[in-house]
């Protein structure tokens, strides 16, 4: 008789009142142990995790990866697995039980699980334009995995092991927010895109511990063997490239108004933004690209860490 799974959660947060409840509700159940990694929150988020029985630590924010890779390591952890989750996002009820089952009834050679994750945008989800299904690595077994170094697009990387899907149930990535704040965050995003972007151009990223590219692999890998291909379009170009393959193509126009505001802004706005920005440093620099990479080495290049 299989028993039942210990699952830890671990949840970054920054002023996620608005959200932290929901969240840790939909985890109810599901993770023995919940663990909030703040970054000094000036809001009520961390009385309404603890109310809600999670475990508070407190970390000065770097970026997302070495963030919750400090939580991995640092926290006391005593679950089997570990689950990624966001603030602003939840489980839906499907989700939390499929998982319990699959877990409990998995081969001890399988040491992760891909879940479905979908988006909803101004209180409507977004069904087309490749957003959903899309499948994200979001729990693995503790010591096995860590999210790769980088400074946007991070993802789970195992170290061994093979994963399994769990095909019934979303996790919802729901942010409440205004739109004022989803394009200010979005502003942020844009400069560690333009890091991340230009790391990779110039060869900075950690490739050896990150998800190998590959078109027919997870689906983490075909992303990233995708943004390789990204990367090496003319700056300016690959806006509207991404816009025209994610709205007409794949039929982001099916998800109706809603839809159209999205790609417009994530799948359009946000890419110039982050080509602008590109630009804008390789303008700085008279488009020397040794000086470039230097400046990239000097300001955000966070050498590989042995974490584990």
């Amino acid at each position: 008789m299989p028993t039942h799974p210990t699952i830890a959660a671990i949840i970054l947060t920054k002023d996620e009142a608005m959200h932290i409840e929901r969240c840790i509700n939909s985890l109810k159940g599901v993770c023995s142990e919940i663990f909030v990694v703040d970054s000094f929150s000036s809001d009520n988020t961390i009385q309404l995790a603890e109310a809600l029985g999670a475990k508070v630590f407190q970390h000065p924010w770097k970026n997302y990866a070495t963030q919750f890779n400090w939580g991995v390591h640092n926290c006391p952890i005593t679950a089997d697995w570990i689950w990624r989750i966001d603030a602003d996002e939840y489980l839906d009820k499907q989700l939390g039980q499929n998982a319990i089952n699959a877990i409990a009834n998995c081969p001890d050679d399988v040491n992760g699980f891909y879940v479905r994750k979908r988006i909803d945008f101004m209180g409507s989800p977004l069904l087309h334009g490749g957003w959903y299904p899309s499948m994200h690595l979001k729990i693995w077994r503790r010591g096995h995995g860590e999210c790769e170094n980088r400074w946007m697009d991070e993802h789970i990387r195992l170290f061994d092991g093979k994963t399994r899907a769990i095909n019934a149930g979303d996790q919802v990535d729901a942010n409440l927010n205004s739109l004022t704040w989803w394009t200010n965050k979005h502003n942020g995003y844009a400069t560690r895109e333009m890091v991340d972007m230009l790391m990779m151009g110039y060869g900075l990223d950690a490739t050896a511990q990150e998800v190998t590219p590959k078109f027919f692999g997870t689906e983490e890998q075909r992303k990233r063997w995708l943004k390789l291909r990204y990367v090496k379009m003319p700056l300016f170009l690959r806006p509207f490239a991404n816009f025209t393959y994610r709205y007409f193509f794949k039929l982001g126009f099916l998800d109706g108004k809603e839809g159209f505001v999205w790609h417009v802004l994530q799948g359009f706005w946000y890419r110039f933004l982050v080509d602008a920005k590109i630009f804008e440093i390789k303008k700085k620099f008279n488009f020397d690209d040794d000086k470039v990479k230097q400046y990239i080495k000097d300001n955000y290049f966070t050498p590989p860490q042995k974490l584990s």
